[in-house]
This record gives structure tokens, sequence and C-alpha cells, in this order.
């Protein structure tokens, strides 16, 4: 019995032990999405061996009990679109800067639903004899493209100690640089919002006569929007062309974005993004004509571009002469939420030779656009054809709402 139970101690020893350690926590939110700086509390577990020699390389998980934060109300964060990496302190006879790293797994987090962030893990050598403490220092949330960082506002006790004694390596208190490294932060990818395009024009836009003409082809026009999110505000310029189509005394109408501005930062499902666009009518005509595009037909990985398609509605002319159409308001319904995005200043892309029908655009609002089903979704946040505007609102409308989402603190704790 004494001899199994010395057996038992002996394993006991070198088993992983665990232990929770509470801080306060000052958070910054990204840049430019209009949230103050924040503090909130952290509250974490570290588990590491209890006793190890000196040359042993050991393994250390950082697990989070409780986030500073929970998810404002303002979007849903879905599965797998956030990451948590951090630095955890070795000290005492070793001192070294651990860089902890978790997968990005989450559940759906709702909106005001509590943080859930992974597990982090990273690995230490020990170099020295003695007693080395584990102390939780710094992290950064990733969520979906933009970085939200955290650092301790208060001394942060050591969260576990590992034990070391002699064995195979040096006896030196220095720390190995092989087991000392900065914090895993890749910074987000900063999604430009400005796109400069030499894109030249396949027609001019002057008037098309109607000598049996159907097709028309309109000019490429660079169009600078500001984009409004709940959360702040973004510019870009979309290289954008309006083509017609003639079908008896109306026009069916495509609109057709040449460049994409940002990738995907994560998995988006089929059927989340729905982007719609009023073009406004001018010279004889007045009034503005809705074109949208269908839902994402297929999931886009993340990394990939971000496309919009083709927009199309129908154009009823409302006047007799020469009508102009220009890109106008562009809107994307995403995640139950909505971006949008007005012109700076806009310019003709199409000229057209109309006859006045019965109801149509002059004078109104010469809207005949097909219904909108606006079902909710990712817009996040592309590279070539067909899509500049698309990460507009994706780009206002989620690298800075979903970053911003990321950091909302409880009631009581934030700075004044």
């Amino acid at each position: 019995m004494l001899a199994g139970a010395a057996a038992l101690l002996g394993v006991t020893a070198g088993q992983a032990q665990a232990a929770e350690v509470s801080y306060a926590t000052h958070c910054v939110p990204p840049s430019g999405v209009g949230l103050p700086e924040i503090d909130g509390t952290t509250k974490v577990d570290i588990t590491a061996p209890a006793t190890a020699k000196v040359g042993d390389t050991v393994d250390i998980v950082w697990k989070f009990t409780q986030a500073a934060s929970k998810n404002p109300d303002i979007i849903d964060l879905p599965a797998n679109s956030v990451q948590p990496s951090g630095t955890l302190k070795a000290a005492g006879a070793q001192g070294a800067d651990i860089a902890m790293t978790g997968p990005r797994e989450n559940p759906a987090i709702p909106k005001g639903g509590a943080m859930v962030l992974s597990d982090m893990k990273g690995t230490l050598k020990l170099t020295a004899a003695g007693q080395v403490t584990l102390t939780p220092n710094a992290y950064v949330v990733n969520a979906l493209g933009t970085n939200t960082t955290c650092t301790p506002s208060q001394t942060v006790q050591p969260a576990a100690t590992i034990t070391v004694t002699a064995g195979e390596g040096s006896s030196s208190a220095s720390p190995d640089p092989s087991g000392s490294a900065s914090a895993s932060q890749s910074a987000s990818p900063s999604a430009s919002t400005s796109v400069s395009t030499s894109a030249s024009p396949s027609t001019s836009p002057s008037a098309t006569g109607d000598d049996g003409q159907t097709d028309f082809t309109g000019k490429v026009v660079d169009i600078p929007y500001t984009c409004d999110s709940p959360l702040g505000v973004k510019k870009a310029t979309s290289p954008i062309q309006i083509n017609a189509k003639k079908d008896g005394g109306s026009y069916d109408l495509t609109v057709q974005f040449k460049k994409s501005v940002m990738d995907s930062p994560i998995d988006i499902p089929a059927g989340k993004v729905k982007p719609t666009m009023q073009v406004v009518l001018g010279g004889s005509d007045s009034g503005s004509v809705a074109v949208e595009g269908p839902l994402n037909a297929a999931a886009i990985p993340q990394g990939d571009p971000i496309e919009i398609p083709d927009l199309v509605g129908t154009y009823k002319p409302g006047a007799t002469g020469e009508s102009t159409l220009s890109p106008g308001v562009l809107t994307i319904e995403a995640m139950s939420t909505t971006t949008t995005c007005t012109p700076d200043s806009t310019a003709v892309s199409l000229t057209l030779d109309t006859e006045e029908q019965a109801s149509g655009a002059s004078g109104g609002s010469g809207s005949s656009s097909s219904s909108t089903s606006t079902s909710g979704g990712l817009a996040e946040t592309g590279a070539e054809d067909h899509a500049s505007l698309k990460a507009l609102g994706l780009v206002a409308g989620t690298a800075v709402l979903l970053g911003a989402a990321v950091f909302t603190f409880m009631p009581g704790r934030r700075t004044r």
C-alpha cells in the first residue's frame, strides 16, 4: 500500500495543474468604429505541468472563463469568426514571453451574448532549475479581420508555477531565446476602401440612336462613395458600368461593378449578401430606377474575393428625348444590418434616345424595381470583376461592424 501511494504521489507531482486568475483589463476596439476604449474583467485558467526538468519543453493552455466583454446588440457573430492570441509571461528562474494562439473556433454568438473565445496554447522550453511562474498578459481578439487589443490595467498575479529540477540542459537563469516569443498578433488586413482604376470606356455616353439598335453599352465611370454603417463611415471609389437592352418601349438595365476591394475574412455561407442600387435618371427624364442582384449563390471561402453580382432592373421611360443614366445610392443588406453608400459625386454612364411610355419614370420615383427581398447575411468582407461596392458595405458594414462588435463591455466598467 505504501509503495503504491508513493508511486501515485510520484505521478501526481508531474501532472498538469490549472489555476484561475482574474484581472482588470483595458481594451481598445478597432480604430474608426466610434466605440470608446473600455475597461472590463478577464478571467483565465492557465494549465501547465506542476514539475518538469531542465531541457523539457512543456505545453501550456490558456482557457478563458470570462472575456472582458459581451457581444453588443448590433450584429450576430457567426460561428468560427473569432480568434484569440496573446502573451503569457514566464518569470522567476526563467524569463520568457510565451506566444499563445487559439483556433478560430466559436459557436454563433447572438447580439448581447457573452463572448466565447477558444483555448489558446503555447510551449516553453525550460532552461533553468527553480520556480517558473506563468502570468497572463495582453491578448488580441481578431473578428473577421479586425483586432481588439486588451492589456492588463493592474498587476496580474501568477496563474501557475512550474517546479523545474536539474536535468539535461542549461542551469542558467537566463531565458533561452527558443522559449521566448512575442504574442502572435497578425494585424487585420486593412480593407482599403479607395480603389484607383484605369478602366477605359467602351463607348461614349453620348445619346444612342434608335436605328433598330437594341443593345446599348455604357461608359465605365469611377464613382466615389461614402458608406454609412451603424458604427461608422467609410469611403471608397468604384468603377461602374450601366448597360441597357431595349425591350419594346422599355429597357432592361444591367449595372456592373468592375473591382472588388476586399477578400472574405471568414467562410461566408450561400444566400447571405443582398445588394441593391438606385440608377439616377437625368436629361429629359427624372427619377430613379431600382436594380438589384441575387443573393450569393455559392459559399465564399475565407480569403476569396467578395464579388458583387450584376444588378438588374427595368427602365420604363417617362419622357421623350435624351435621357441619362448614372450610378446612385448603393444599399447592402447583411445580417440584419443595412449599409448605405451615397455617391459624393456621380457621372453619366449611358445616354439613351427615349420615347415616353405610359406610367413611365419622368417626374416620379421612376422605380421599376423587382422586389428586393433581403435575407440577412455576412457582408464582409475580393479581387477582380463585378465587386467594388460589395465590400463597401462590407468594409463599412462588416469588418467595421464585427470588429467593433467584439468588445462592448459590461455596464459600469467604462472609463470616463
